[in-house]
């Protein structure tokens, strides 16, 4: 009887003890959410934003040429909606292309500028900022308002949303870890942090729709590429290339399952 009890009390702490902890997270989430909402009307994003704008119509590279005829899929110069419709397929490359990769190829067939030069600084350091963040902010915010569209219809598409889905499930890495280990449930969560679940619209259009996003933590502008390489870094997997094909086979499987979610992008993440 009375080891029966002692077993009943503490149980019974342990109870009141993790009721304590998510009490406490959850009152840390909506701190944390105030915070972001209180950010989102004066976003550090915005002024990458428009840094990203002048550099668009700015003439560079060895041909002296701007970016103004890139064209992201909508046809020359035409950005209005068009990371909102990316990845896609693009016949001039024959390759299914994501915004970045998109950005790099105009960069170089236009303006003249070596692939290594441009990839160089693809994310921002101490001391050294990236244009292609600036460039992907401003192609990001003319999206803004738009629903994401990425059905990958086209057979290319439609490979590499199914190629992304192998590799968002696929365990991997000395921890044998996936993406869906994290992010294929409801109600997940990494220390604070709530996980969303990426298997669902509803989910995949959260994480998707404020990318490129300013994380307050690191003090700089994340595109999608970065989050996702980051990502696999963190799962202890051998770490993608930037632009590497695995990275936008994921992005086009997570866009084809967000589509119909608008975009809010520049977003605030923690």
């Amino acid at each position: 009887m009375t080891h029966r009890l002692l077993v009943y009390s503490v149980g019974m702490a342990l109870s009141a003890c993790f009721s304590g902890l998510l009490m406490a997270q959850d009152r840390v989430a909506d701190e944390l959410a105030k915070y972001r909402e209180a950010l989102a009307d004066g976003n550090p994003a915005d002024l990458l934003e428009v840094k990203g704008e002048g550099l668009w119509s700015e003439k560079r590279g060895p041909k002296k040429a701007s970016l103004e005829q890139c064209d992201m899929g909508l046809g020359p110069g035409k950005l209005d909606g068009a990371y909102a419709q990316l990845p896609k397929y693009f016949k001039d490359t024959n390759k299914v292309m994501d915004v970045e990769s998109r950005l790099v190829h105009c960069m170089v067939s236009l303006q003249g500028f070596k692939q290594e030069e441009v990839t160089r600084n693809w994310y921002s350091k101490p001391g050294t900022e990236s244009d292609i963040e600036a460039l992907v902010t401003f192609i990001g915010a003319k999206s803004n308002g738009k629903p994401i569209n990425v059905p990958a219809v086209h057979p290319a598409e439609a490979k590499m949303a199914k190629m992304g889905e192998y590799i968002f499930y696929r365990r991997a890495g000395p921890q044998d870890f996936s993406c869906a280990i994290c992010h294929g449930q409801e109600g997940k969560r990494i220390r604070l942090q709530e996980l969303g679940n990426l298997t669902t619209q509803d989910g995949a259009g959260t994480a998707m729709k404020t990318w490129p996003s300013y994380r307050v933590s690191q003090g700089a502008v994340w595109t999608m590429q970065r989050r996702l390489i980051d990502c696999m870094r963190q799962a202890r997997w051998p770490e993608p290339n930037y632009l590497a094909d695995s990275v936008i086979a994921l992005e086009t499987y997570l866009q084809k399952t967000a589509t119909g979610t608008v975009m809010e992008t520049p977003g605030i993440k923690r």
